[in-house]
């Protein structure tokens, strides 16, 4: 009988029971916990946007909207929201809190001020020359495979970006790469899967009907009955990360002991120096310091992989935009070795325009960033929604907005190039396009991650051919994902919050001196 009262009052008496929506989805929350699940949540919620117009219920409190105007509304820095439980329920244990995982106002401004302070211009000009160093060991190790003049047998680029952007990310974050992309036995080749096993069993709880109840439950041993029933991939990666992570902080209380100079200038270093501005001691525990670490790791690896992958697939789909991109990278640089992160490269325009594209079509972040409305309610559209609402827009539906980019479909960079009489028309686009979030929430490491984005892709066209391997649809749709992901030619991905994927299936070849 609760459950049925339940339904009645979500449909008929609810304050939101006027936005439309599927049925069950608006009474109970279950079609949208079952589709987080399958990790095709983004593409249910676009195909309700489609049948019900700009506003969507897909639970019984949560508004979505399909309205660049609604996004500002919600996440401007002004806005009368807080991040909701569903944030809270990432946190894995009650002491692991994070940037990420706050939801108190005032307490996440104080934690971004010190994640920020990991994040100037210093330290991402410092991380460059990491990435350089790693950028061009995965080259080197490429050429040891190839043939003058024959190009490469096939191979998943998913996983060697991951290779790659996941050794980066360990030696700015933990001092050490954790050498997965090199040639050998490793036991740390395995992590990067465990990181998506990992978001792919947590996700689905912050997506939960009972996510209150959850919340209230996991301080009182709900967190450590998920322990027990954990994968032993999750547990295998929940001790890497503590075995990292004590194994960094020992190394740089010993680096604390030496000269400024020879101390090691990676974002860990940077981190851990940390200080709070008004007491002017260090920031952070060891608590805090692993929280953090782990949210560095699964925001600074799938994120950039998911780019440089979604990239890599239409280049290698459209060779008159990969030819006019290889024109524009040779033609600004003499050798790979002067391709670094600097003034020439980000003048690159199509180089920019590409990668801008990518993001677009390709978000990082598929699903909503939910928002809680705080008492005094909130204004959307012109229309009051109560405090308690949970309100949103989905990035992968936004960015597939035809009524904003008319062929959203088509991966086209041109779009993102100022030429005379586009430039207001450049101003719109971009002005929808938010690949790093907004507002409170906007990610401190962008400038870190387009920097690894820009120095592997221009040095790995600068010294390879690429192509399609031939036949391969790897990454592409087909007729058995279903709705929305039939196509071949679109690069799909699946959402765990961070979105996890496959493909292209890529051969190089060395390019002719």
């Amino acid at each position: 009988m609760t459950f049925l009262a339940s339904i009645i009052y979500n449909v008929f008496l609810h304050p939101l029971s006027h936005i439309p929506g599927p049925f069950w989805a608006r009474a109970t929350g279950f079609p949208s916990w079952y589709h987080a699940m399958t990790g095709r949540r983004h593409i249910w919620l676009w195909k309700q946007f489609q049948i019900y117009g700009g506003r969507i219920r897909p639970e019984p409190n949560t508004v979505l909207f399909f309205n660049p105007e609604a996004y500002k509304e919600i996440y401007s820095m002004k806005s009368n929201v807080r991040r909701s439980q569903f944030y809270t329920a990432l946190r894995r244990k009650r002491h692991e809190i994070s940037t990420f995982n706050t939801i108190d106002v005032k307490e996440h401004a104080w934690r971004r001020k010190i994640l920020n302070l990991a994040f100037t211009e210093k330290s991402v000009a410092a991380a460059c020359h990491f990435i350089i160093e790693h950028v061009d060991r995965w080259h080197h190790l490429f050429e040891e495979q190839l043939n003058s003049n024959e190009w490469s047998s096939p191979l998943d680029f998913t996983e060697k970006f991951n290779a790659l952007i996941f050794d980066i990310t360990g030696d700015l974050c933990f001092g050490r790469s954790f050498d997965v992309k090199e040639p050998g036995e490793n036991p740390l080749k395995a992590v990067p899967n465990l990181l998506a096993d990992y978001m792919m069993f947590y996700y689905p709880f912050c997506r939960s009907p009972f996510l209150s109840v959850m919340n209230w439950l996991k301080p009182r041993g709900l967190d450590h009955f998920f322990d027990m029933i954990s994968s032993p991939t999750i547990k295998q990666y929940n001790k890497f990360l503590y075995n990292s992570v004590m194994q960094r902080i020992a190394e740089q209380k010993e680096q604390a002991k030496k000269p400024e100079a020879e101390k090691r200038q990676d974002i860990f270093h940077f981190l851990f120096e940390a200080r709070d501005p008004e007491t002017n001691q260090l920031a952070l525990d060891e608590n805090a310091l692993l929280a953090e670490s782990s949210l560095l790791i699964f925001a600074g690896t799938d994120t950039t992989s998911v780019t440089l992958s979604c990239l890599f697939f239409y280049l290698s789909g459209n060779q008159q935009i990969r030819d006019k991109l290889v024109d524009e990278i040779l033609e600004a640089f003499d050798s790979a070795d002067e391709i670094v992160y600097g003034p020439k490269l980000l003048a690159c325009t199509y180089l920019n325009a590409c990668i801008d594209e990518a993001m677009r079509i390709g978000p990082a972040l598929t699903c909503d960033l939910p928002r809680e409305v705080l008492p005094g309610g909130l204004v959307v559209q012109g229309e009051y929604y109560p405090p308690g609402t949970i309100v949103g827009t989905v990035p992968w539906a936004d960015t597939h907005n035809p009524d904003v980019y008319g062929d959203a479909e088509v991966f086209r960079p041109e779009r993102w190039i100022v030429n005379g009489a586009n430039q207001e028309e450049v101003a719109r686009l971009r002005s929808n396009l938010r690949p790093f979030s907004s507002g409170p929430g906007v990610c401190p490491g962008r400038n870190l991650a387009l920097a690894e984005i820009m120095i592997t892709v221009a040095r790995t066209l600068y010294r390879f051919q690429i192509r399609r391997a031939p036949g391969s649809t790897l990454g592409g749709g087909h007729p058995g994902l279903g709705w929305g992901c039939t196509d071949e030619k679109q690069f799909q991905m699946l959402d765990a919050f961070v979105s996890f994927h496959q493909g292209p299936e890529l051969q190089l070849k060395k390019r002719a001196a």
